[in-house]
């Protein structure tokens, strides 16, 4: 039988991709065999397929191939329709048919943090982490409603080991241990613009998570739908985790999707500045998504329906439900993939690691939001960027964390900043 050493050497050989162990002869046994059986797990069919741009390139839409979608202001809505939504989200709730999932597997690279992104702490009194955060409303909601939410953590291979660890030395932050889950999204590996795969180290070829949008596919590799079908979960909410004024247990986004009818709803911001290239939600082909408008931005930020509403300025903020329904459906598709162009550091030809000046890698990422196109119908609801949306990207940038702490402390600790601006 072939031993493993010459079958990864004979895949290598047929990819082009032997460079991939020109060190293999000055590691040691152990990191010998982490890099032969990363090599055999390593689907090269697929990511040198992407390569050749058989992934989708984030192109314009032409606006002749856009209709608006309906939304909902939450401003707008009437006293007693709101109460009533709520009402309709509060008795799902309670009675045991909602669960939560957080999108987490990122690392926190971007805020200068080592560590996954959902263990970075908010400045504030005590100290909290962007997990513990998400747990305090989940607890807020158990206690009003006298149950435990189960909340399922999608993680990535990088930081899985450091969520689960964080988790335990906070002894869950109070939660019912027995209700989190933490299951763990694929990887895929980067290639740089020569068709080359890269290494990360001189024994650990440079993989990187593919993406939100592997959400179902992951489920269902875990089982979890149907551990969801078993404990009769009919509504699922799927957020990210770094948005510190994201509540996932909101009773009128939970009512008034069911209202509708509909298998899947997001919260949308208003894009307030027309110029903005931020994508849009919009229908193309008779089906909901959300649509690269860069090409046309100006354009389409400016029509509005017979009523003065704008019909192209509704924007994702990575707050989502699905039916369990929905996530049946979803776990047997293929979503297309995304290519973006990074900067990433990599081991040289001569053993070195080196940090680029400029882009030379390429990534592939599946996104949530692809997945709209699979139904007829959507339900938006806007909602208030100051109140809903805190979202902690990097230092430097409108989204940091300083910014989202005075949103977090004025918003769900309602402490008043003292500041004269």
């Amino acid at each position: 039988m072939e031993d493993k050493l010459t079958k990864a050497k004979n895949i290598l050989i047929k990819y082009n991709q032997e460079h991939l162990i020109q060190f293999y002869d000055e590691l040691d046994k152990d990191k010998q065999d982490f890099l032969i059986d990363q090599i055999l797990s390593i689907n090269f069919e697929k990511i040198l397929n992407l390569y050749e741009k058989k992934s989708k390139i984030d192109m314009n839409e032409s606006i002749e191939e856009i209709e608006p979608l309906p939304y909902t202001d939450k401003n707008k809505i009437p006293e007693d329709l709101y109460n009533s939504y709520c009402k309709i989200g509060e008795n799902t709730i309670s009675s045991k048919e909602f669960a939560v999932i957080t999108l987490a597997g990122g690392q926190g690279s971007r805020l200068g943090f080592k560590g996954p992104k959902g263990t970075f702490e908010l400045d504030t009194k005590p100290r909290k982490s962007l997990f513990e955060i998400l747990c305090d409303y989940l607890k807020e909601a158990c206690c009003k409603f006298d149950i435990t939410i189960p909340w399922y953590i999608m993680t990535s291979s990088e930081n899985h080991e450091a969520t689960v660890k964080f988790f335990k030395e906070h002894d869950f932050f109070g939660y019912d241990e027995n209700n989190i889950f933490f299951f763990i999204q694929e990887n895929l590996p980067l290639i740089d613009i020569d068709k080359k795969l890269v290494l990360e180290e001189l024994h650990k070829i440079k993989v990187a998570s593919n993406g939100n949008g592997n959400l179902f596919k992951s489920l269902k590799k875990y089982n979890i739908i149907d551990a969801l079908e078993k404990n009769n979960i009919k509504w699922v909410f799927v957020g990210g985790v770094d948005n510190v004024l994201l509540n996932p247990l909101d009773p009128l986004f939970l009512g008034i999707t069911i209202d509708s009818g509909n298998h899947i709803s997001s919260k949308t911001l208003f894009k307030d500045n027309p110029e903005s290239t931020e994508w849009i939600f919009a229908k193309t082909k008779n089906k909901p998504g959300i649509v690269d408008c860069e090409n046309f931005a100006s354009e389409v930020s400016k029509i509005k329906d017979a009523n003065g509403n704008y019909l192209y300025r509704e924007t994702n903020m990575l707050a989502h439900i699905f039916s369990i329904d929905a996530l049946k459906h979803m776990q047997n598709k293929t979503l297309p993939y995304h290519r973006a162009f990074r900067k990433s550091a990599f081991v040289n030809y001569e053993g070195m690691k080196q940090v680029p000046e400029s882009p030379n890698i390429y990534k592939f990422e599946q996104f949530v939001f692809d997945a709209f196109s699979e139904f007829d119908n959507i339900t938006l609801l806007r909602v208030n960027a100051d109140e809903e949306f805190a979202p902690i990207k990097d230092f430097n940038g409108p989204y940091n964390p300083e910014i989202a702490q005075k949103l977090y402390e004025k918003n769900v600790l309602h402490i008043e900043s003292n500041d004269d601006d």
